[in-house]
């Protein structure tokens, strides 16, 4: 059984705490907040213990960490748990900063502790077959990936603020995907953006609306279409075409029930948001760390794939503000 000490009790925490809790292989062992009374609820319904971070670091029955706090304290913690001894569970991004993030995990690599980086959307049901079906050689040669990711309706600008904006918070997982699905390293990247969903995300500084396309060596080319609303649920959606054929994976509906009648066909929207739409991934992605605490296997998705997702994200936006292709 594998102590976890859980590392930021909101939302996301949230969702973790769920799928530590329900694996026979670990156990919240403690809950780390600033906000007490939040690690003290949490803590409660999984009769763990609060902590604070120093206590956390330095127990020695706390096996490994999972980091779900403000984005700010990311890098700070993964390099305390590394230093530590502590298994690393990070959710992404590491950090903002391209420069904080290299040294991070330069001192992850000098402690040699395992560091997961969590890119859920790797590990969706529908996307991971996708990436097997091609590898299988099902499609030939892979010649062009469409990812389509829309919000279902925009974050307050106040949030707009600190996320780093739209590349690195939310097209930041679309840039891993691309990785993933292509398995190769990007060569170049062009990117467009505009201020359509919400006036004060543009006078915060950001768009909601952006096309990317990116260019592998092989000449494959993925096209990253991004909104931050979309009227009938999450639309997340991927289509590899290939010499020999093209997967597609569709969104996921509330519910598979379709109405015929004269008037058409009436059918439920997608998954109301990641929440719903990624549960099964969220967990998949735990037992892979499963795997890497009982040394039945290495992380799949490491701190490595967390700084170059960072990176095609800045050089996006460089992109954008340029008008022009970057090369990688």
């Amino acid at each position: 059984m594998f102590n976890i000490a859980l590392f930021g009790a909101g939302r996301i925490g949230q969702v973790h705490a769920v799928n530590i809790a329900a694996h026979k292989e670990s156990r919240i062992y403690s809950v780390i907040d600033p906000n007490q009374s939040a690690a003290a609820e949490l803590a409660e319904k999984y009769q763990a213990k609060v902590q604070d971070v120093e206590s956390a670091m330095n127990d020695p029955q706390v096996h490994a960490v999972l980091i779900a706090s403000a984005t700010d304290t990311h890098a700070d913690l993964i390099e305390l748990a590394a230093k530590h001894n502590k298994a690393i569970f990070c959710e992404k991004p590491v950090h903002l900063d391209i420069d904080r993030v290299r040294h991070c995990l330069k001192v992850v690599e000098q402690q040699k502790v395992p560091l997961f980086i969590g890119f859920n959307r790797r590990y969706d049901p529908q996307f991971r077959q996708v990436k097997t079906l091609a590898q299988a050689g099902n499609i030939g040669k892979a010649e062009s990936l469409l990812i389509i990711s829309r919000d279902p309706s925009p974050p307050p600008a106040e949030y707009v603020r600190v996320s780093g904006g739209m590349f690195r918070d939310m097209t930041i997982h679309d840039f891993d995907m691309a990785r993933f699905i292509i398995g190769e390293e990007p060569e170049s990247i062009f990117a467009q953006g505009s201020n359509l969903v919400d006036p004060a995300i543009g006078q915060a500084g950001d768009i909601d609306t952006a096309f990317i396309v990116i260019k592998f060596p092989s000449g494959a080319m993925a096209t990253i279409v991004n909104s931050r609303r979309s009227g009938y649920g999450y639309d997340q959606r991927l289509e590899l075409h290939g010499e020999k054929g093209v997967l597609t994976a569709t969104n996921i509906k509330e519910n598979s029930v379709e109405q015929w009648d004269q008037a058409g066909c009436t059918a439920a929207k997608p998954e109301h948001f990641f929440l719903q739409r990624y549960s099964a991934a969220y967990a998949a992605e735990w037992q892979h760390f499963i795997d890497v605490l009982a040394g039945r296997a290495s992380p799949e998705c490491s701190g490595i794939d967390g700084e170059r997702a960072l990176y095609l994200a800045d050089k996006a936006l460089e992109s954008m503000k340029s008008g022009k292709c970057v090369a990688l």
